[in-house]
């Protein structure tokens, strides 16, 4: 074994352009010199802690797909380990919410939201399944929460005027619903019902146009509350906050409130696979990017790593789509959501 050692794992094995992982090594040795490093498809990553048994590398900009990672030091070079790196498909975004996929044919939906009040030329974008990026017509003020309903029809909230808006590609969007606070996430349960979360504290239950009940009471969120439903039938909430601490909700019919689980920082976007596992872009432990929590609750594991992550969504091809702050991602994770 030369200077450069041998990789046991790297960890997440999903990572995008920017994301901290954490290269778990034997006999690593930092060459005095400072001829070692950390390389990703052959490219530096800046390493940010190195010991012999652990490399923390933030993730050049490489090309995506399948890759490789390996550790050089004192001319020595470790044999790779392989991981995958997201595609970038968007960027020049101001995201607050999760993508989504539109059932009809596949393409990802997403949100340039701007500050609040603030009017855009555009708001709504799809992305096809061959890349083109197509511009919504008609823009709704601050864009918040996007979700489809079983009628097919997208639903997209208004923060600034606490509406939920029909959306159609010809671009006349009716109001299904208003006086919901400053509205943010959106989801619909197992039988088509809406629920929507006004970030001020409240979790709003849509049975039909115009009608809006009251449902559950949360603490209020300094960002948005994102929903989504789990195979169980609850309601699952994320609503980040100033602490370090933040916890993720989960609401039965009953509108009981319980934490499903814990010790997140700023946790937003959600979304389900089909064996039950949640999936939450937060940071954990230190660590940023998306997080898998058992159906249970108590077993939390780094998924992806990247920064800014905000919300994410499963495509039918089994493909994750991870959006930060200003971009969104394509990683091919064979993982499959609930609703597709």
């Amino acid at each position: 074994m030369g200077k450069a050692g041998t990789i046991r794992a790297v960890v997440p094995s999903f990572a995008v352009t920017g994301g901290e992982i954490s290269v778990e090594c034997e006999g690593f040795q930092v060459d005095p010199g400072g001829e070692y490093g950390a390389y990703v498809n052959g490219l530096a990553g800046r390493i940010v802690a190195a010991s012999a048994t652990r490399v923390l590398v933030i993730v050049p900009d490489c090309s995506p797909g399948e890759a490789y990672v390996h550790l050089e030091s004192g001319g020595d070079e470790s044999p790779t380990f392989d991981i995958v790196i997201g595609e970038k498909i968007a960027d020049d975004m101001h995201i607050v919410s999760n993508p989504a996929v539109d059932p009809s044919d596949d393409a990802i939906i997403v949100t340039r939201s701007g500050s609040r009040g603030q009017q855009l030329p555009n708001t709504i974008y799809r992305i096809e399944k061959d890349g083109y990026i197509d511009e919504l017509p008609d823009p709704i003020l601050n864009p918040s929460g996007i979700a489809f309903g079983t009628d097919g029809n997208m639903y997209v909230t208004n923060r600034a005027a606490g509406e939920v808006y029909v959306v159609s590609p010809s671009g006349i969007n009716p109001i299904f619903a208003t006086g919901l606070g400053i509205a943010t996430g959106v989801a619909f349960d197992a039988d088509g019902i809406m629920f929507v979360g006004d970030r001020s504290g409240n979790i709003f239950r849509v049975p039909e146009f115009g009608t809006v009940e009251e449902f559950a009471t949360l603490e209020p969120s300094v960002a948005a509350y994102h929903l989504a439903f789990g195979p169980d039938g609850r309601l699952y909430v994320s609503a980040p906050g100033l602490a370090s601490h933040d916890a993720i909700y989960a609401i039965d019919k009953n509108a009981k409130v319980e934490k499903f689980a814990i010790g997140f920082g700023r946790p937003q976007g959600l979304a389900f696979d089909r064996q039950g596992n949640l999936y939450a872009a937060a940071c954990h432990q230190g660590r940023h990017g998306i997080f898998r929590i058992s159906p249970d609750g108590l077993t939390i594991e780094q998924f992806l790593a990247g920064p800014n992550i905000i919300g994410l969504c499963f495509t039918r091809e089994g493909n994750m789509i991870a959006a930060s702050n200003d971009a969104v991602f394509s990683i091919k994770t064979d993982i499959h959501g609930t609703l597709l």
